[in-house]
């Protein structure tokens, strides 16, 4: 049975036939089942995730919180893609991410995730236009359609005023506004945040916070990963991990 023919299912008929069909594949836009992540340092092994579980939903708005050392990075890089688990399965939006190869895993990060990091990451000789534009360059896409797709990116974090400035002639605040801008450029599924506001002051962090629930409200699915408490009390659901295993799972809006 096609993929079609059971979006024409009702939900639980839908998850009997996959399951029949051998594709157990949840409906969640991210499943995370027992995942277990362990590193091998010497002769000892190291877990820094314990069997974690949970769900996300298309158009949540989620906080990872923990202290340094609680497993949340280790989740976060799996949750990007950008690791695989020790033991456990992961699907995003209908794929099972822990069965991928490296090079799977390269197309599944630049066509299903869209990253913003602390450090903003931009190419410093780049303009704004060319750094969003990055994405689509590794994704094939071609110059006209590029240009067009960036400067709607930028434009939706008010930023249409800037497209021609590198990153020097821009601020802390503006240069996370191109980053995010970067991250959403190609529409991913979800929108992953390693401390966003970390470099950034008070002021400017109430700012892109206040840009994320923004994005949120037109139907991205956001995840920030965090330790400060006031950043991740934005988000509608908290995470809070700490010793590798999910401590509370709690809505908060």
């Amino acid at each position: 049975m096609s993929d079609v023919t059971l979006a024409t299912l009702p939900i639980e008929a839908a998850l009997q036939q996959a399951q029949v069909n051998g594709q157990h594949r949840p409906t969640s836009l991210i499943s995370m089942r027992d995942i277990w992540k362990t590193y091998q340092m010497g002769t000892e092994e190291v877990h820094a995730l314990h069997g974690v579980s949970f769900d996300v939903n298309k158009g949540e708005y989620i906080a990872i919180i923990g202290p340094s050392g609680s497993g949340k990075s280790t989740l976060m890089n799996l949750i990007g893609c950008l690791d695989t688990p020790s033991k456990g399965d992961y699907w995003l939006n209908g794929k099972n991410v822990s069965e991928m190869d490296d090079d799977e895993l390269a197309r599944i990060r630049n066509q299903e995730v869209g990253f913003v990091f602390q450090t903003f990451n931009l190419l410093a000789r780049a303009t704004a236009l060319h750094n969003v534009e990055l994405p689509l360059i590794y994704g094939g896409i071609g110059s006209t359609q590029r240009h067009e797709m960036a400067t709607q990116a930028l434009k939706a974090v008010d930023l249409s005023d800037r497209v021609t400035h590198r990153p020097n002639e821009l601020s802390g605040g503006q240069r996370q506004r191109v980053a995010i801008a970067r991250a959403l450029v190609n529409h991913p599924s979800i929108l992953l945040a390693d401390e966003p506001t970390g470099a950034l002051d008070t002021h400017t962090s109430k700012e892109i916070m206040d840009l994320f629930e923004r994005l949120h409200s037109e139907g991205n699915t956001i995840i920030v990963v965090t330790h400060e408490h006031d950043i991740a009390a934005r988000a509608h659901r908290i995470l809070s991990i700490r010793d590798g295993l999910i401590e509370k799972d709690e809505k908060i809006k």
